[in-house]
């Protein structure tokens, strides 16, 4: 076994990057640490912009022939590498859950299937990519997507591998090649991605993976004159300073950032429902972009709400993401659980109470938190907690409703509890958000778009959004004469 060789739980995982086909080592390396438990799983490959311009070349030299390769053939692969994944669902389940932290059931039975099915949509989206010709006074319009050519992917910490392949796969089947840049904190199954998809025959090249600090091999990558392409999620913060290096090159950029989403319980939903949706918010320790995480209740029902919400939120069972029990695992980073606990207790200062929670654990656990008494421009209402925190406030009418949903600079997603259908059309239309649930919560389908409004987001990827994105959408108009006789 090579000296950089990583095994977790028996699976071996290589801690070099993966460029034009072959393992490369670097100089220098960081570590990886499990949040179930503090320990060091190994030490990565730590990329500069050394190696990033080896993977940009790799991609650039391949992109020709991938171009090229026919729509059934990319499609082929990527059903092919579908099946790799599947073949290695409790393989990539337990590696992820070591290095991210959140809970082993949920990769094996959601997770893991979704990544097999992120590769087997986009292929078979692309068999079906279309546009009916159209007419214009005689002349005929035709529309076409041609690939645009390398792409940088920057995929965040706490879905790791769902949402890379959700970027990889239509980059790959809309003929483009890839350099993924996984996160540092969670840099392992997009090593094993590059195996499963080296098995599968994906060419040499058409994608690599590079590991690293953003602030040591991101400028490198998302400057390069040769990208044609790059798609980014995680942090506000993180995208301007994307969007400045990119600038130098226009080079297109799909954004999917923060959120502070709101979620809308009116007095005639069903309440049980609305705790339901609520207590699932906690999900993945709270790490989740789209979480509803200000919740906001209509008065009448407001008590009685809290009451139910605090029954089922404390019966939550938190500890081992490994253990089939466990509802709530570890936040990934001590990092991270500082910038929860400093909003928390920053809020509690300013006035607020802890309905539940409202402090940290042992280890790098965080308590699910409940926060009320608090003002619509506070803190903790604004800004993105990434963590088990939720706030409650509430309203009269509609009106005020729709004024505390949309009071935040974000606008990533929006869940509606009503039982009136006429309300939730009248409201729904003037929410704010990328995503809107009405008596439902995360729902999701890969040929919808999807994406963020204000500072959640830039563009839409998703189904044809996305072939639009990683395409030069092309228009070709021919007239109706002109023609030699060739017979």
């Amino acid at each position: 076994m090579s000296q950089h060789t990583i095994t977790v739980a028996g699976v071996a995982v290589d801690a070099r990057h993966w460029i034009g086909g072959e393992r490369v080592a670097s100089t220098r390396t960081f570590p990886d640490v499990s949040p179930i438990d503090g320990s060091t799983i190994g030490e990565i490959s730590r990329g500069t912009a050394t190696e990033a311009a080896a993977a940009v070349a790799a991609a650039k030299a391949a992109f020709p022939a991938w171009a090229a390769t026919s729509r059934a053939e990319r499609a082929r692969i990527l059903h092919a590498i579908a099946g790799g994944v599947e073949k290695r669902i409790e393989e990539l389940a337990i590696v992820e859950t070591t290095d991210n932290g959140a809970l082993l059931r949920s990769h094996r039975r959601g997770v893991m299937p979704r990544v097999a099915h992120n590769f087997r949509f986009f292929a078979d989206w692309l068999l079906q990519l279309d546009h009916e010709d159209f007419d214009t006074r005689g002349h005929t319009n035709h529309v076409s997507w041609d690939p645009a050519g390398p792409c940088v992917l920057i995929t965040p910490w706490n879905a790791p591998l769902m949402l890379a392949t959700w970027k990889v796969a239509p980059a790959l089947a809309a003929g483009n090649t890839v350099v993924l840049k996984p996160a540092e904190w969670s840099p392992l199954t997009a090593s094993l991605l590059a195996d499963i998809a080296a098995e599968a025959g994906l060419p040499a090249g058409v994608l690599n993976v590079v590991q690293g600090y953003g602030s040591e091999i991101g400028d490198a990558l998302t400057s390069h004159p040769d990208v044609r392409r790059i798609s980014f999620t995680g942090s506000v913060p993180t995208a301007k300073r994307i969007a400045e290096s990119a600038a130098a090159h226009l080079t297109p950029l799909s954004l999917e950032l923060g959120g502070k989403s709101p979620l809308l319980v009116f007095a005639d939903g069903d309440l049980d429902l609305a705790v339901d949706l609520a207590v699932e918010q906690y999900d993945n320790a709270g790490q989740v972009c789209l979480a509803g995480t200000r919740l906001l209740v209509e008065e009448p029902v407001a008590e009685e709400f809290t009451r139910r919400f605090v029954e089922r939120a404390s019966a939550l069972k938190q500890g081992d993401p490994r253990d089939e029990a466990t509802d709530i695992g570890p936040n990934i980073h001590p990092r991270q659980l500082e910038k929860i606990d400093g909003f928390v207790q920053r809020a509690l200062a300013a006035g607020a109470r802890a309905v539940i929670g409202g402090h940290r654990k042992e280890d790098q656990y965080y308590a699910p938190t409940l926060l009320t008494d608090v003002a619509p421009d506070a803190e903790i209402v604004q800004e993105e907690v990434f963590g088990p925190v939720l706030t409650l406030q509430t309203f009269t009418d509609e009106e005020e409703a729709v004024r505390l949903a949309n009071g935040t600079r974000f606008g990533l997603a929006a869940t509606v509890v009503t039982g009136d259908p006429e309300r939730a059309e009248r409201v729904t239309a003037r929410l704010v958000a990328g995503t809107v649930w009405v008596n439902c919560f995360f729902v999701r389908d890969l040929q919808a778009p999807f994406g963020g409004s204000r500072l959640s987001g830039v563009g839409r990827e998703g189904g044809t959004w996305s072939f639009d994105f990683y395409c030069d959408v092309k228009n070709t108009v021919t007239a109706p004469k002109g023609w030699k006789d060739h017979g």
